[in-house]
């Protein structure tokens, strides 16, 4: 029997068809030794394979992985055609080896074979996988000479090509001159529209393709899902909710995993936590760090904590995007213990020298307060990226270091690394914080001279910031007459501040009033044009304010400065009698502003936006909630240990930096708005 078996064995290697088919299995399920076994008796029953049994072989070593074999095979081929240099060429691509793949390209050129749009279209995926920009753009005009231009499957290669160029447009320029397009076209216009930041034009191209009756599948859903959350457009996601449940995806993980991110990028983290709930398939490490990377963006850090806890304990490995995700929320809301028990788990893990990791690990410090820590985790990592001195840059803008910010600034361009937007507006953040006025001008007018960067909005509101800080309010209206469109918010909020730091009640409501068009909802704008007319006494124009405030009922939150002390957060307003240690919080106040009277400080009334007798308001200024919270810090928290004070949402006053008497030889870095001032207790008065 055994003997009949083999016989009918010998036969079927000596039919190439039989050949073919046996090794395509092989291909399909990945059986490398079954396949070598195979490849064994064709040699030994046929001394030299046919050429349409060589290619199968190319094909199959190709599929399983062993391109060292694949090419033995082809160099051993005494005779090839067009199949043979094409299973080559597609073998390598698939498996990274992309210049040897553009390699083979040339010989087969040169040998005088026509390349196949098959051949061209993984020479395409071979350019776009390294970034060859000219060579890819020299392979689009091959695909055009030899007539394949048009040609589906090429044409939905070269699109995917110049979306990861980054050329949009020569990706839609390609779609365009298409004649017939199919779902993998629309796909790949979709997803370059949306991975190259215009989602507008990726959902018009959507919503083109249904109108053409082309049934979406769930890699276009996905793209159209990246689309809506880049937008923060929550009906359209809705709607595209709908769609996925239309046409039966709700259970794909990757269509859930994308739900979950459009419904946590548009702010609607109870909608992504219901998708994430609804399929037990949906908890995976991918589902898991997208719900927790929602939480985080809307400053839920604790729900955030207990998503990862969940993963952990349903022993879901975490991956280098759920710590970078779990590091940002600590950023966010300055949760230093939370954040130095992340690092510890990033190093037993074996990810802090990954790129995105040791970046957010950088700003996570840096947002605490840490100056050194983040310079520590920066000098630790081996090859450090362009994002990574972004990161360190922006810490040193944070703390005001502007001298620091540009030596990194120029110890990056030197190192041959090309800045970004995010790059120059760290870098001028951090001039304007140092008063480095003649600095960040001549980088503002480097970014198109030195470095072919056009400025954008943000970059003109950070020279305004710039100016407005340094009091130099006619130079930032003359700026702003000069610039080619209307600023943002954050720059009419600058000049506000100024205004109201210099007195200028004139410029202030100017600032005042084009903000309130910008964001009628930011009910800081009035305070802040409040506190101006109160400095320079105008206080019935104080009065208007107010009672607009009243009228269009824009409510206006009172400040709150908190401090972490063994684990509970501790809240505190201004003139808070609440605290059940009231009384030693207040002694301990006292204490202090006596001990800053010696020191020689003088309170500055002028930041006090109420028309009342002067020493009341130096009462106000005593009960400040930062002054609260401070003392209470002092007197609770170990002195070997710093303070970190958070406060947000409320308007930085400028009497607010005052002296602190030597008997505290404490460390205390205090946050605010957008940048930090740190309290070193030495020689009796804050540095």
């Amino acid at each position: 029997m055994k003997v009949q078996k083999w016989a009918l064995y010998r036969l079927l290697l000596k039919d190439p068809t039989s050949c073919a088919l046996m090794l395509q299995g092989c291909a399909r399920t990945r059986q490398l030794n079954k396949g070598k076994e195979l490849h064994a008796h064709i040699i030994t029953t046929a001394k030299q394979p046919s050429i349409f049994v060589s290619n199968h072989l190319i094909n199959m070593y190709s599929k399983c992985g062993d391109m060292a074999c694949a090419l033995q095979v082809f160099d051993e081929m005494p005779q090839r055609n067009l199949v043979s240099w094409t299973a080559v060429i597609s073998g390598l691509s698939q498996n990274g080896a992309f210049q040897e793949a553009l390699r083979f390209l040339e010989e087969m050129r040169i040998s005088r074979w026509q390349p196949s749009q098959f051949a061209l279209s993984c020479a395409v995926q071979a350019c776009a996988a390294l970034g060859w920009v000219q060579h890819g753009k020299q392979l689009h005009s091959l695909t055009l000479k030899t007539g394949f231009g048009s040609e589906l499957f090429v044409g939905s290669n070269l699109i995917d090509m110049y979306s990861k160029f980054g050329l949009l447009v020569d990706a839609q320029d390609v779609f365009n001159g298409m004649s017939a397009k199919d779902k993998v076209c629309w796909t790949a216009l979709i997803d370059a529209c949306s991975k190259n930041g215009e989602f507008s034009e990726a959902l018009r191209a959507f919503r083109k393709m249904n109108l053409d009756g082309i049934p979406a599948d769930q890699h276009v859903l996905c793209s159209a899902l990246s689309a809506c959350g880049g937008l923060n457009s929550l009906p359209t996601g809705k709607s595209l909710h709908a769609s996925v449940i239309k046409y039966g995806f709700e259970s794909d993980v990757v269509v859930g995993n994308s739900l979950i991110d459009m419904y946590s990028k548009s702010g609607d983290v109870e909608s992504a936590s219901l998708v994430f709930s609804l399929d037990s398939q949906m908890l995976n490490v991918v589902s898991c760090s997208t719900l927790i990377d929602g939480f985080a963006e809307n400053d839920e850090i604790e729900k955030a904590v207990n998503i990862y806890l969940n993963l952990r304990r349903q022993g879901i490995v975490p991956n280098e995007f759920t710590f970078s995700s779990l590091l940002k929320a600590c950023a966010g809301q300055a949760a230093l213990e939370q954040g130095k028990q992340l690092h510890a788990q990033v190093i037993k893990a074996e990810f802090a020298a990954d790129p995105f990791v040791s970046t957010v690990l950088i700003d996570m410090y840096g947002k605490s307060g840490l100056l050194e820590s983040s310079l520590q985790v920066f000098h630790e990592i081996q090859d450090k990226t362009d994002i990574a001195y972004n990161a360190i840059i922006g810490v040193f803008a944070h703390h005001g270091y502007g001298r620091e910010a540009i030596q990194h600034f120029e110890k990056m361009v030197s190192k041959g690394m090309k800045p970004n937007a995010i790059t120059f507006v760290n870098l001028l953040t951090a001039c304007s914080h140092a008063g480095l006025v003649d600095e960040g001008l001549s980088y503002f007018n480097s970014m198109s001279m030195r470095f072919n960067f056009t400025p954008r909005d943000e970059h003109c509101a950070c020279v305004i910031d710039l100016l407005s800080r340094a009091g130099k309010l006619k130079e930032a209206e003359e700026f702003i007459k000069a610039m080619p469109s209307e600023p943002n918010a954050f720059a009419w909020c600058s000049l506000l501040g100024a205004c109201r730091r210099h007195g200028d009640a004139e410029k202030g409501k100017l600032a005042a009033e084009k903000l309130m068009m910008l964001e009628p909802e930011n009910n800081g704008t009035h305070v802040l044009l409040s506190n101006l007319y109160a400095a320079v006494g105008q206080w019935e124009d104080v009065k208007s304010v107010r009672k607009l405030i009243k009228e269009t009922k824009v409510k206006k939150l009172p400040g709150y400065s908190w401090v972490d002390v063994n684990n509970k957060t501790h809240i505190f307003g201004a003139e808070d009698f609440s605290h059940p240690q009231k009384k030693e919080i207040y002694a301990k106040l006292e204490s202090l502003s006596d001990r800053m009277r010696e020191a020689g400080y003088i309170p500055y009334t002028g930041s006090v936006s109420s028309n009342v007798e002067e020493c009341l308001k130096e009462k106000l200024l005593q009960y400040h909630s930062e002054r609260i919270a401070l003392a209470f810090a002092l007197i609770s928290i170990p002195s070997e240990k710093e303070i970190i004070k958070d406060r947000q949402k409320i308007v930085l006053q400028q009497d607010q930096h005052y002296p602190v008497p030597r008997a505290w030889k404490r460390s205390t870095t205090a946050l605010n708005l957008s940048a930090f001032y740190k309290v070193e207790l030495v020689h009796g008065m804050e540095a």
